[in-house]
């Protein structure tokens, strides 16, 4: 199907959290029924005739496929992350995939959707990849962290609280190797599905060969850099709140619907935002408005129906 040239562009990135919820053990099944619960608000957004891309965190299924790397590599040789991260981007992908095309077709809805995998260019020089500090994986006992450093190669630091695990760079996305295709795509009608979990780290070499780097891509920022190299003009960030708050969980606590860019990026300079959870979410929402984006939503899965039409979700404009 064609879409008509005259409908917007969006990009809709979805949490990992969104498939495998917290407190579930995260089995295939839970998660096909996640995702398609949480597709209500995008198949409203091809009904309406949008043209899509979708992204999509990994975070829960990131570290599950870490742990089976762990208990098998006495059985098989182990995968990178990066190949992970590959691995996941074309399995959810077809989870997404197959669970949209079925709930576009009880809507009498013709659209083909693809799952496209991303490789997304980071600096090779990015400070991340020299000082890492995005946690991954399993828990390990103290005791036996200086045997992994010494045998693996791993960092690893105490994630405070709760143990130590394995630090990993998450260096800034830069561009997206595939977005030319991609582009043609979704303005040609096409729902595309790509650069989950931030996409597949690569840099390039002097002479312009790609290299995968072990890493992991902020899913919000990578999805900023998709809709930018697209032409979307809304970006819409599903999490596991409706709306975004100030003083969040403490007392004065104050959610808001609308916030400019500018007004944005103070509060996240005054630290109201965490870089461990909205942070990068603010951040990708107001570089997405100040590099020419019509609007950027933030709101929950579960409400973004109601979000498209104004009753909740956080708006943020030029």
């Amino acid at each position: 199907m064609t879409a008509d040239i005259e409908k917007p562009v969006a990009v809709v990135a979805l949490g990992g959290n969104a498939i495998t919820r917290e407190f579930e053990e995260g089995d295939i099944y839970q998660q096909f029924a996640n995702t398609r619960r949480a597709l209500m608000g995008v198949a409203d957004l091809v009904e309406r005739g949008y043209r899509l891309a979708i992204t999509h965190g990994n975070g829960p299924q990131v570290g599950h496929g870490l742990i089976r790397v762990e208990h098998t590599r006495h059985l098989v040789p182990p995968l990178p992350l990066g190949i992970l991260v590959a691995d996941l981007e074309g399995g959810m992908g077809y989870m997404i995939e197959q669970s949209l095309i079925n709930k576009l077709l009880l809507r009498g809805i013709n659209r083909e959707v693809v799952t496209l995998l991303a490789q997304v260019v980071v600096d090779r020089n990015d400070a991340s990849i020299h000082n890492p500090t995005k946690f991954v994986g399993p828990f390990y006992r103290q005791e036996e962290v200086a045997g992994l450093v010494e045998k693996r190669g791993y960092i690893i630091r105490e994630d405070p609280g709760r143990g130590y695990r394995r630090v990993v760079p998450s260096p800034r996305p830069l561009h997206i190797t595939e977005a030319r295709i991609i582009r043609q795509l979704v303005h040609g009608g096409t729902v595309v599905i790509t650069a989950g979990g931030g996409g597949i780290p690569v840099y390039l070499e002097e002479d312009g060969r790609l290299e995968g780097v072990d890493a992991v891509i902020d899913k919000d920022l990578a999805s900023m850099v998709l809709a930018r190299e697209i032409g979307a003009s809304e970006l819409y960030i599903l999490t596991a709140v409706d709306q975004v708050a100030l003083n969040f969980n403490k007392p004065g606590q104050r959610f808001l619907e609308r916030l400019t860019a500018a007004e944005a990026r103070q509060y996240l300079a005054e630290g109201q935002f965490p870089r461990g959870s909205m942070g990068p979410k603010i951040e990708a929402a107001v570089q997405f408005i100040e590099e020419g984006g019509k609007k950027a939503v933030i709101t929950s899965v579960e409400r973004m129906s109601e979000a498209l039409e104004g009753r909740t979700g956080t708006e943020i404009v030029a």
